[in-house]
């Protein structure tokens, strides 16, 4: 059974280790747990994960946030898989830091990566892990905050978090979303 999982974030050196580039820092992390390595391929970096009988195939979309459904198609497509072995995982700013919430299908609550996704599916209902990244900005800030480095007391709790994720993204391949979605949501 496979399944396509996809963090949401920007490339480029200027990008790395901001609250929007979660969804690769996510996936970095199940990689570098399991000795594995992205390669470069089209639409963004990719590699494949075995665990429990499952091939978890990750991608990083090298298509920056706003324009990430472009990736994910192509991906769909050619691994053949319906949207609902689909896992995207980005950030969420109505979450509080570190919490996660995944979804079985759902709107893309103002997250530009999630409404190009929907738009170039034609569909919402697959399933999303959103990492909240929390809302400590001012008015007219979001974007500055959106894309600002993390804070330091939010790296002292980042690893623990990062692993819950990366755990209810193999849980999502062996459980199902439902179950997974019971577990993590509380944690």
């Amino acid at each position: 059974m496979k399944y396509l999982v996809t963090g949401l974030g920007n490339i480029g050196d200027e990008y790395k280790n901001t609250r929007h580039n979660i969804g690769f820092d996510i996936l970095d992390a199940l990689a570098g747990a399991s000795n594995i390595s992205f390669k470069d391929q089209r639409y963004g970096m990719y590699a494949e994960l075995k665990h429990r009988s499952r091939t978890y195939c990750l991608l990083k979309p090298s298509t920056y946030v706003n324009l990430s459904g472009n990736a994910v198609r192509y991906y769909l497509r050619n691994l053949k898989l319906p949207d609902d072995r689909l896992m995207v995982v980005a950030d969420d700013i109505a979450l509080p830091f570190g919490k996660i919430r995944i979804r079985a299908k759902g709107g893309d609550a103002g997250h530009n990566g999630l409404a190009h996704i929907n738009q170039i599916l034609g569909s919402s209902k697959y399933p999303r892990l959103r990492f909240g990244i929390g809302n400590e900005f001012g008015r007219g800030q979001q974007v500055d905050y959106v894309l600002g480095k993390w804070e330091e007391e939010e790296l002292k709790t980042m690893p623990e978090r990062i692993k819950v994720a990366t755990e209810a993204i193999l849980a999502f391949g062996t459980l199902g979303i439902e179950r997974t979605m019971n577990v993590y949501n509380s944690k």
